[in-house]
């Protein structure tokens, strides 16, 4: 791990021809990696994977639909143009709530962040 010395941003290492080199995603700037910490370097790679049953939103099957508001949206699985919408504060108090959507045709749900 190395910050950069411009911003204090945190560096990444780029392959560029044959030479490695620290670049800065903020201010851009760029240093050679030393062949001594080229052999010093240890990569850990982590793929984290997700069932489907972790990607769904939890939403309560008595809920009943027919009362949700509903609110012009496309939903972004079927193109229809309505949706049923309700907001949850998800994060902080400070921050703005999340509004959760459900496709009226299809039944997708998803999600939208300010």
């Amino acid at each position: 791990m190395k910050f950069c010395p411009r911003c204090g941003s945190l560096m990444t290492l780029r392959r560029t021809n044959d030479r490695t080199v620290w670049v800065c995603p903020s201010c851009g700037y760029t240093e050679e990696l030393s062949q001594a910490s080229e052999a010093q370097l240890a990569v850990l790679r982590k793929e984290i994977k997700h069932s489907e049953k972790e990607r769904i939103v939890v939403v309560d099957p008595n809920v009943n639909w027919k009362a949700m508001p509903k609110t012009k949206a496309v939903c972004p699985r079927c193109g229809y143009h309505e949706a049923y919408v309700w907001v949850v504060q998800t994060r902080r108090a400070d921050e703005p709530p999340t509004r959760f959507f459900k496709c009226v045709s299809c039944g997708y749900v998803w999600r939208e962040y300010d």
